[in-house]
This record gives C-alpha cells, sequence and structure tokens, in this order.
C-alpha cells in the first residue's frame, strides 16, 4: 500500500499522512506536495479508545478465562510450595481453555516481593509469607485481559493485610461507581488518593490534616501509581495522552488523562504498597515525615503490597 501511494500519479497533489519512523527506507513520498507526519498517529491511537460490540466481546472473553484462572491459583496457593508453580496453574488453565497466548508477563508475588510493582522474578518459596499479590491475564486475538488479586496464601488476612485491602477494596469501588461517559480521569484518580489517605489516617499510618496530606502529595509515597489504564489490543493501551513530564508526583504516571468516552475499557487499579525505597525517601524529607507516622508503619512492612485490578467501561 505504501508502494502504491508512493508512485500514484492521482493522488500526487494531496496531502499523504504517514507516521514518523514506521516508513520502510525504500519508500519515499518526494511526489505528494504535502507531506503530514504528526497526525496519523494521533488519529489511530484515538480510535482505538472506542471498542466495538466484537472488541468489547474478545476482552469479556479474556476476562472470563482468566478469572477462572485466578480461582484456580487462589484455590492450590495453600499448598503450593513456590511462585512458579502458581504460574504454571494460571497458564495451564488459560490453555486449556483455548487461550496459549498472554497479553503479558505474569506477576506472582509473595509477601514484600508484592511491594516491587513489576516484580519479574516469579521463584521465591511461599513459606513464611503472608499473602500472594497476582497481576495476569491472558490474550485473545490480540485483545488483553488485565487482573489483579491479593490474597492471604493460607486463607485468612492479618490484621494489618486486612485492614490494608479493605481500604484498597474501598478506593476500587467508588472509584468504579463514578465512571461514565464524561468522567474526568484525573479528578478519579484524585478521588483515590482522598480514600488512601482517610484510611490510611483511621490506620494511624498518616498523621495531620488530610486535606495538607493530599496538597502535599504525601500520599503518594503508598499509591506510587496511576489508577488505570485503556484496555484494548495493549495491555498500557494507546490514546491515553498521559503526561510523563507532568511536576505533580500525583499525575506524572497516570496514563490517561482527561474524559472518558463512552465504549472505551479502562482498568481501576489502586493500591497500598509498602515498598522501603519509595517510602523512606518521604521520612526523611522535611515536608512528608511529619505526615507518616514511622512507628505505626513497622507494623505494615510485611503486607507488602495490596491491588485489586478490574476493567470496566465507562457508562454512558
Amino acid at each position: 500500500m505504501n508502494a502504491f501511494l508512493a508512485d500514484s500519479l492521482s493522488l500526487a497533489q494531496s496531502t499523504i499522512y504517514a507516521i514518523p519512523h514506521q516508513v520502510s527506507d525504500h519508500i519515499t513520498f518526494l511526489s505528494f506536495n504535502e507531506k503530514e507526519f504528526s497526525l496519523l498517529k494521533t488519529a489511530i491511537e484515538t480510535c482505538r479508545v472506542v471498542k466495538s460490540t466484537y472488541e468489547l466481546a474478545l476482552i469479556q472473553e479474556t476476562n472470563n478465562v482468566s478469572s477462572a484462572a485466578h480461582i484456580a491459583v487462589i484455590k492450590a496457593a495453600k499448598h503450593a510450595e513456590n511462585e512458579q508453580e502458581l504460574e504454571a496453574i494460571f497458564l495451564k488453565t488459560c490453555v486449556e481453555r483455548g487461550l496459549r497466548e498472554q497479553a503479558y508477563h505474569s506477576i506472582i508475588a509473595s509477601g514484600t516481593a508484592a511491594a516491587t510493582l513489576h516484580y519479574i522474578k516469579n521463584n521465591e518459596p511461599l513459606s513464611g509469607k503472608l499473602n500472594l499479590l497476582i497481576d495476569a491475564g491472558a490474550e485473545k486475538n490480540c485483545y488483553a485481559a488485565d487482573i489483579t488479586r491479593t490474597f492471604p496464601i493460607k486463607g485468612k488476612f492479618s490484621t494489618e493485610s486486612k485492614a490494608i485491602y479493605e481500604i484498597v477494596l474501598r478506593i476500587q469501588t467508588e472509584c468504579m461507581a463514578m465512571l461514565r461517559e464524561g468522567v474526568v480521569w484525573d479528578k478519579v484518580h484524585e478521588h483515590a488518593h482522598r480514600v488512601a489517605i482517610a484510611g490510611l489516617l483511621q490506620l494511624g499510618i498518616l498523621k495531620g490534616d488530610p486535606e495538607e496530606i493530599f496538597k502535599r502529595r504525601t500520599s503518594v509515597a503508598f499509591l506510587p501509581h496511576g489508577l488505570g489504564h485503556y484496555l484494548g489490543m495493549d495491555t498500557h493501551d494507546s490514546g491515553g495522552n498521559p503526561n510523563y513530564q507532568d511536576t505533580d508526583p500525583m499525575f506524572r504516571y497516570l496514563r490517561v488523562r482527561g474524559t472518558l468516552p463512552a465504549g472505551c475499557v479502562i482498568t481501576v487499579e489502586p493500591g497500598i504498597y509498602f515498598c522501603r525505597f519509595i517510602i523512606e525517601p518521604f521520612l526523611q524529607n522535611s515536608e512528608h515525615r511529619g505526615f507518616i507516622d514511622a512507628s505505626v508503619l513497622e507494623k505494615y512492612w510485611e503486607v507488602g503490597g495490596v491491588r485489586i485490578e478490574g476493567e470496566h467501561p465507562p457508562r454512558c
């Protein structure tokens, strides 16, 4: 097609649209009077955000299979000895249901490893660990699922783990309820932080005025990533207009900015993490350390991290 367009005299007076760095070396558009290399990529990404009924059905199928695989892992965890056993069970369950391909490399993180956002080892022993975080999803015809669950390995949460889980679940439930056509995703993300602040204040991990904590962005120490992302042909799908140069740490890693259209599929994945290399700089910073009770925090390091993730199409 590129060769045809490049050589077509009948189109030579038109504007040719192309994506930079994705044109073969042997193709030239010199015969065209106007060349436009900035709009096409954005146009394609924007179109990908809104899904057809067929696309939604594919995503639903990947979710159905992935959900069955998550349940299989939860059932097996109590008697498993290593993270890799549980990864194998997830893959087996997907393959036997017809989905061999995975949307991304699974995260099977036990104990404090759950505080590592993109943990990849998946080979540590489970003995002596409190919780397991599994972030895994299958793929069908290039369409992805993306699901995360956190649960107690032996079937019962510790007091601290249960408290954190309930905060994260509250965040997800309330943020899911906000989703509708035209909602500003940045505001949903802000709400996630406000709920996290309220919960952590109640536990005594945070202290002080909640509005001041929000303004100082101290909650980023515990919820350092964006609330979610578009889902489709990529796990982190295109069209979100992120701004990774944003100087505001609460929004820097937000993969979607602005209003949500009807027909998109977006994940809601709040988490609260006890990651030493993220939190300790906050404890050493004069702007933040007064809002964190280090003595209470000591009881929560072993929780590791709790994340709950599902996807949702905004309502009209």
